[in-house]
């Protein structure tokens, strides 16, 4: 049976914020505590860490880099693999990508993922002058991801081939390049793509080893899914062959009254006149599909979560209910079988309530144990 996965999301900003955004426990971007808290997570058996790719983002705009995050965190660890969250390409040339991901491969002794994005937050590349927007929003898009599947061929190329390559395409070129040592992991490192922009579902089919979404509610997982699959049939690939993934929010707690505390003190960090920002995050949810439904950074809290914090009901929130792995144990355990009978088998874990790690101690040792003992059942 195959073995179902729990990568940990290295807490690397902080986003104190009415909408509870990945890391709204942090008041403050600590590095220090971010660090220690991914090599806790290789220590308690999660398979994986995930470093976010911004240059810009949470409170104060205070983001580590995440290449370089994670090539620190290589060496803390020994065991788990490695990626980065949507990385975008706009950010590093594809040749030095390549190069990158194979040096980072070899010293990790074969750990990485290359989790390929096209660079959906244009805020960022815009201000730190690494491209340019061509045309509306939409059309800048198609070309960003016309671009990523164009540097994703360059960086493959780069990884295959046994003699030096000269490309000139529409936008990348190299002359007489070489990429050795090329990775320890052959054919090649696993190739990650993520949501259902168009042309990105025809790429993951084409090229992906897994699929990854946010997370959204069930309905729009399934309907995600039948996009995919439909894809598969029409490029003549197995849809099993492709592994599903999922990057999501969890609280978790022993008690419902533990949890009210977690959501207590987040909700305690949330500025008291707060103003929508440009910095809300952009979602990795295409144009006319479901949204995700998440309270923005600016505004006042989830009223269902304030209600449920306060003691006044013990439903969990919808939003958390539907979009998050929220509960108790129990709860969380019955959450993560209903996505792993969706065929997801690889969870990235955000854990809201960093940099208390009560809440990554708890999930390894009663959730994980039972997934994985019910998976093999």
């Amino acid at each position: 049976m195959t073995e179902i996965k729990f990568g940990f999301c290295l807490p690397i900003f902080a986003w104190p914020s009415a909408g509870l955004f990945r890391t709204p426990s942090f008041e403050q971007l600590d590095v220090q505590r971010c660090m220690q808290l991914g090599v806790l997570a290789e220590q308690l058996g999660y398979h994986s860490l995930w470093a976010a790719d911004h240059v810009m983002l949470g409170k104060d705009e205070a983001i580590l880099e995440g290449w370089t995050t994670l090539a620190a965190v290589a060496g803390m660890t020994k065991r788990v693999q490695l990626g980065i969250i949507h990385y975008n390409h706009v950010f590093r040339h594809p040749s030095m990508t390549a190069k990158m991901i194979a040096t980072l491969d070899q010293i990790s002794g074969g750990r990485m993922i290359h989790f390929v994005d096209f660079g959906n937050n244009q805020r960022e590349f815009l201000a730190y002058g690494l491209h340019d927007l061509q045309g509306d929003i939409d059309t800048a898009r198609k070309q960003r991801i016309a671009e990523m599947i164009e540097g994703l061929d360059l960086t493959l190329a780069l990884w295959s081939a046994d003699a030096p390559i000269t490309v000139n395409g529409p936008t990348y070129h190299v002359k007489d390049a070489v990429c050795t040592p090329k990775p320890l992991q052959q054919p090649r490192p696993a190739i990650w793509m993520g949501e259902v922009w168009p042309g990105i579902v025809e790429a993951t089919v084409k090229y992906a080893d897994a699929w990854n979404t946010v997370p959204v509610p069930v309905a729009e997982l399934k309907r995600r899914l039948a996009l995919l699959e439909a894809e598969c049939n029409v490029q003549g690939r197995d849809f099993a062959t492709l592994e599903k993934t999922l990057e999501i929010q969890v609280l978790v707690a022993p008690t419902l009254d533990g949890l009210r505390e977690k959501l207590k003190r987040m909700l305690a960090l949330v500025p008291v006149a707060q103003t929508p920002v440009a910095q809300t995050p952009v979602a990795q949810t295409p144009v006319a599909q479901t949204p995700v439904a998440q309270t923005p950074a600016g505004g006042t809290p989830n009223p269902q979560v304030v209600a449920f914090a306060n003691g006044e009901t013990d439903e969990l929130p919808e939003e958390l209910r539907t979009t998050w792995l929220a509960g108790t144990p129990e709860q969380v355990i019955a959450r993560v079988q209903e996505c792993v009978e969706l065929g997801f088998t690889h969870f990235m874990l955000w854990f809201v309530d960093a940099p208390d790690d009560s809440g990554l101690r708890l999930f390894a040792e009663q959730v994980m144990p039972k997934i994985n003992t019910a998976v093999k059942a």
